[in-house]
């Protein structure tokens, strides 16, 4: 048995918490202090992670968040794909944002669908000094005649119209009414507000409350309800997510009327207040529509976690508990069918990955939901933290992280690589800015926002692609040739 492995839990902790102070050295004292509060281990006797979260970032320490903007228009409202989006202010922001988060959709790019489509303001100087909101409505006229099929428009804002005050909403009304009643949705998403796209979230979700659900009315009368319908709340279909999800739900006998963002409509978003339960998967970033919906709607609300199969099961059985025996025994019969599928895919990876170390720093709900995945297959994840998370993001991590387990919230650079160093994962899974830095360092690495261009990851479907994703990564014969500085 190796010594990692004959470790205690004290023992983990203690080296942890060694291997946090000499990290914090490096800092001036004031920033290590501030530093402090957000690194930390699990202490499984407290019930508690003990870390500072969704507090602005040091300057200068290479913070690897995103803004308010990238939070609503990259996130939430992006991959809505009848809708066209703008990103009102200068080109720089909707360009850089142009690719999508792979949030795939059913559709014609150009005609019924834009998600993949930049659509800008393109602001220069002079609509700095001047303003932008003939512009602005200049560009919905054009929209109109360009684009005849979109069901609708939204306004994300960037910088500039927060800090010069463009009158947005104006726009959006009277443009609503010139086109007999168009969805146009005006969005104080403005980078510079909050500490991260975590507000820009938050931003969206009260958007949608105002702007869709509060204005739906009629479009909504004639919907036909059946006691089984559910919306899929918070699940941005990227690799096809939503879908493999999807497939289970309704294998179960349930009725999907909605699924959103991913692969969503404003169709979809209206109808949403007739579900009779909202299946919540991305807490960090729908929370807020889901309370939403039950304060004033009356509907209850469950968070799932649909990565690896023994959280599958789980979440399976917890969706069924709010309906009758019917859906129970459809879910009973999935999990049944399943089983078999998912052995065999545990039989062929488990030898290959069993022991294998791996740390995550990823944002939304994977610092924890995909501990499950990886200890389906003989994985332990020894340490993890979110780039936005808030503190009842850490209180759910427990449930998920074993004793000892290094936490570290909205981690710098360097603070990162000197974890990896010293602690010496298997694999390191995070974002697309961290994955070069590691590859470099010798470190198998996959790409955990957005699937490194592979997926779906959710579902029975998707953890089979998770599975041989990771064997690839860790087991690839490249590694033999990097070098890692410390060896």
């Amino acid at each position: 048995m190796s010594t990692a492995l004959a470790e205690t839990p004290e023992d983990i902790k203690a080296r942890n918490k060694q291997l946090i102070a000499e990290v914090l050295e490096a800092y001036p004292d004031k920033s290590a202090k501030r530093r402090a509060k957000h690194l930390n281990t699990y202490e499984a006797e407290k019930s508690e992670c003990s870390v500072k979260s969704n507090i602005k970032s040091i300057p200068g320490v290479m913070t690897i968040r995103g803004c308010a903007y990238a939070g609503s228009k990259g996130v939430v409202w992006g991959p809505i794909k009848d809708m066209v989006h703008i990103s009102h202010g200068p080109v720089g922001c909707g360009q850089y944002s142009w690719g999508s988060r792979r949030n795939y959709y059913v559709g014609t790019t150009g005609i019924d669908s834009f998600v993949t489509m930049q659509f800008t303001s393109d602001f220069q100087e002079k609509d700095i000094v001047f303003g932008g909101d003939k512009k602005l409505g200049k560009i919905i006229d054009e929209i109109q005649v360009l684009f005849p099929l979109n069901k609708g428009i939204t306004i994300q804002s960037e910088c500039p119209i927060g800090l010069i005050g463009d009158d947005i909403e104006a726009v959006s009304k009277a443009k609503s009414k010139q086109y007999e009643g168009k969805t146009i949705v005006p969005v104080r998403c403005e980078g510079f507000r909050g500490v991260s796209q975590s507000l820009g979230h938050h931003i969206a979700n009260d958007a949608v409350r105002d702007w869709v659900f509060d204005k739906a009315g009629d479009k909504i009368a004639h919907f036909e309800s059946t006691p089984y319908d559910v919306a899929i709340i918070g699940d941005y279909n990227i690799g096809g997510d939503a879908w493999s999800s999807r497939i289970l739900l309704e294998e179960m006998g349930l009725r999907v009327i909605a699924q959103w963002s991913g692969d969503g409509s404003i169709a979809e978003l209206e109808a949403t207040p007739k579900a009779k339960l909202n299946i919540l998967h991305c807490y960090r970033s729908m929370n807020y529509i889901t309370r939403h919906m039950e304060e004033k709607y009356g509907i209850p609300w469950v968070e799932y976690n649909f990565f690896g199969p023994t959280k599958i099961e789980a979440s399976l059985r917890e969706i069924a508990s709010h309906f009758d025996d019917k859906i129970k025994a459809g879910a009973e019969q999935v999990i049944a069918k399943y089983k078999p599928l998912m052995q065999a895919v545990i039989d062929r990876y488990k030898p290959r990955l069993q022991g294998k170390k791996v740390m995550l720093f990823v944002g939304g709900l994977r610092p924890r939901h995909v501990i499950g995945a990886y200890e389906d297959l003989g994985m332990e994840v020894v340490g993890t933290g979110y780039e936005f998370g808030h503190n009842d993001d850490y209180q759910r991590t427990t449930h998920y992280v074993k004793d000892g387990t290094l936490i570290y919230d909205d981690v710098t650079g360097y603070e990162f690589e000197k974890f990896v160093e010293k602690v010496k994962p298997d694999l390191v899974g995070s974002g697309i800015k961290e994955k070069y830095v590691f590859q470099k360092m010798g470190v198998p690495f996959r790409q955990m926002h957005s699937w490194d261009y592979s997926g779906p990851y959710h579902g029975y479907d998707g953890f089979a692609i998770f599975a041989r994703d990771m064997d690839i990564a860790i087991n690839a014969p490249v590694w033999k040739l990097a070098k890692a500085p410390w060896s």
